[in-house]
């Protein structure tokens, strides 16, 4: 009873190629090409579970035919044996070198052909298990850590939420400044990895609000010099909270949340760091940040106008922010507006799923 197997034999040996039919006729399905070129079309085009490939073909010989089956992704994975009179040992590691997986002398004997055919079908069937395996496996993996990324971001996006739940426009706040970070980071030249990572870790700057009392977050007016100590260890309450894990997205967010009051000139808190010492995630949340609360309406002020808004980060460059920061934030002005036109002008559930979609999208 012929298996499934389908072996196909190259040689433009008539008698040789009706000994090899002879001797496994009754055990594979057999295709037949008499040159190198026929035997790549018809490997192509029956996709072979093995081959068996004499070398002395007058149109291209054996090596070069393997050599090409090789670099076929259809046929790379495709074991081929080398049938042939050439018996030398330099031959025999000449094949090797071209990709073959055995070598059988002729004249040939029918017990070791049918061993050799065996052996190597078997390994090769394991092989293809083994792959499939893993790629249901890596699938599933896939699949799972997806899932547990998405379940994690749930949970951030619901943290930061709770953190500022008074503030009745703090979730667009958060979506918003979380985008104009990712529209300057890409000016920037920061990948696609890393802005993603900022559009996540972003909506955490002002977790450690959760640890200032209300009298003080809310208050209308102006702080005492004792409140704004007060207020100023979100910073560091932000960071604490967010300290010690190993996820990409907290871990930055823990940057931030400990940067994004820090100043160019050194004047920011609650480290006081400068320039470049000052990491690059922070700087860029920071002037999104301040713009964004510039343009909003708070306790304490109504909102600025955009010409105010602009004119107040201009005169900061330098000083309160990175220079370059500020002039990536200006050439994207026009998508910065964009977002913030309509964020205001969309429903809350609208935006959220535009902030699902990640950097790169549209409102």
């Amino acid at each position: 009873m012929k298996s499934r197997w389908k072996v196909l034999i190259a040689d433009d040996e008539p008698n040789n190629l009706r000994l090899m039919g002879q001797i496994l006729k009754n055990h594979y399905q057999l295709s037949f090409a008499t040159g190198g070129v026929m035997a790549l079309e018809v490997a192509r085009k029956i996709n072979p579970d093995i081959i068996l490939l004499d070398i002395m073909m007058p149109d291209m010989d054996g090596y070069e035919v393997c050599t090409h089956l090789k670099a076929d992704p259809e046929t790379a994975g495709t074991p081929v044996i080398f049938v042939s009179a050439m018996g030398e040992g330099e031959d025999e590691l000449r094949g090797f070198d071209a990709g073959c997986v055995d070598y059988i002398t002729k004249p040939v004997s029918a017990p070791i052909v049918m061993s050799r055919i065996k052996t190597h079908l078997t390994l090769f069937d394991t092989h293809r298990k083994l792959e499939e395996m893993v790629e249901q496996r890596t699938g599933q993996l896939s699949r799972a850590v997806q899932k547990l990324e998405k379940y994690s971001l749930e949970t951030i996006h619901r943290l930061t939420r709770a953190a500022e739940y008074k503030d009745e426009d703090t979730f667009l706040h958060i979506l918003r400044m979380s985008h104009y970070s990712v529209a300057v980071a890409k000016q920037m030249g920061l990948d696609e990895k890393e802005t993603n990572s900022i559009l996540h870790a972003a909506p955490m700057h002002d977790l450690g609000k959760i640890g200032v009392p209300d009298s003080i977050l809310l208050k209308p007016g102006k702080l005492t010099a004792e409140e704004w100590e007060i207020m100023k260890q979100h910073t560091l309450i932000g960071g604490e909270i967010l300290s010690g894990s190993e996820a990409e997205y907290v871990k930055l967010g823990e940057t931030i949340a400990l940067t994004h009051h820090e100043k160019w000139d050194g004047s920011g808190y609650p480290k006081g760091l400068t320039g470049h010492d000052i990491p690059l995630a922070g700087r860029i949340v920071a002037i999104a940040d301040v713009f964004d609360a510039l343009t909003s309406k708070r306790p304490y002020k109504d909102p600025f106008s955009i010409e105010k808004s602009f004119a107040i980060i201009s005169e900061g460059s330098g000083n309160h922010f990175d220079p370059d920061v500020v002039d990536a934030f200006f050439a994207v002005k026009d998508e910065i507006l964009s977002i913030k036109e309509k964020a205001n002008s969309q429903a809350e559930s609208d935006f959220r799923h535009y902030s699902k979609a990640g950097p790169g999208t549209n409102l």
